[in-house]
């Protein structure tokens, strides 16, 4: 349960109220509610034409560790051939993000006063901490066959999964990195989360400008 003592270490981090006056459960409502609204917005933003392909935070390019072989093809007259993989390559993050919206709003709404407090206390990313513990797994699960379909289009992806597979036998290329449908779903993963935090900090900044009062509460002062 919350006292005193405890309000008083957790408000000089974001609380302005203290918790006495909002009262545990209404506090962690606070969370929650900051949770889902990041999540929904964060999804909302991603999650539609040029959501990844026009944001330079997010966008998904190459693994560094097969750069050489792009500048090859670019030095070989397949430059277009290139761009038009990395145009699918964020294309299928964007069509997998929207199913991340129910399990985030699930894990922001099923979120347990404890978790609330961690993320009260943490830093500016403990959402995405707490997101991705909760979520993360079975977003990936989700988003690989996605990620697939919309890349299995593109003849130069099978071509880099049959080159960067051999290089990663021999050390040259990330085993993480070494299939490309496996290393956008963790790219389009990481972009969500990011955004997550994004919205946060958004919501730290300036909770009246949320429109909701109870966020004001508990991030406000």
């Amino acid at each position: 349960m919350l006292n005193r003592r405890t309000v008083l270490l957790v408000t000089p981090l974001s609380v302005a109220l203290p918790a006495w006056a909002l009262g545990e459960s209404e506090a962690a409502s606070g969370i929650r509610a900051a949770l889902e609204r990041g999540a929904q917005a964060a999804v909302a933003q991603l999650g539609r034409r040029d959501g990844f392909l026009g944001d330079d935070r997010v966008r998904i390019e190459l693994p560094d560790s097969v750069k050489g072989a792009a500048r090859l093809l670019k030095a070989t007259g397949q430059g277009h051939k290139l761009d038009e993989l990395l145009t699918a390559m964020n294309r299928a993050a964007e069509a997998a993000v929207p199913e991340a919206r129910l399990l985030l709003v699930n894990a922001a709404r099923n979120m347990s006063v404890e978790d609330a407090l961690k993320i009260v206390k943490g830093g500016e990313d403990s959402v995405t901490q707490f997101f991705a513990a909760k979520t993360r797994e079975p977003l990936t699960q989700r988003f690989l066959p996605i990620v697939t379909r919309a890349t299995e289009k593109q003849a130069l992806a099978d071509k880099y999964n049959a080159v960067a597979g051999k290089a990663a036998g021999l050390g040259l290329v990330k085993q993480d990195d070494a299939n490309i449908q496996g290393y956008v779903t963790r790219r389009a993963l990481d972009g969500l989360f990011f955004m997550i935090g994004e919205e946060e900090k958004q919501i730290r900044r300036d909770p009246v400008g949320t429109g909701s009062a109870l966020l004001k509460k508990v991030f406000g002062g």
